[in-house]
């Protein structure tokens, strides 16, 4: 299995903020991960496929709109780099 460690390594320069999103009509809930880049690029990784990429969208309101389209609901709250570094 190749492992998606160098396109994490990357993004983590240049993240601005990472929301988590559940699928709760499955149990136990499927989780994604959304992380937005600097620039506005949103990135939807699975942390339960070693964190595989499963789609990238220009802007986070495409990403917003695909994760509520496959019926994913948000976890309240962002997680902000400027916040941890």
């Amino acid at each position: 299995m190749q492992s998606h460690a160098p396109a994490l390594a990357e993004q983590a320069k240049t993240w601005k903020f990472l929301e988590l999103w559940v699928d709760p009509v499955l149990f136990p809930p499927k989780v994604l991960m959304l992380v937005s880049d600097q620039d506005g690029t949103c990135r939807i990784f699975n942390p339960a496929s070693d964190y595989k990429l499963i789609v990238t969208h220009s802007n986070y309101e495409a990403a917003q709109e695909w994760l509520l389209d496959d019926d994913y609901e948000r976890v309240k709250g962002q997680l902000l780099a400027e916040e941890i570094f």
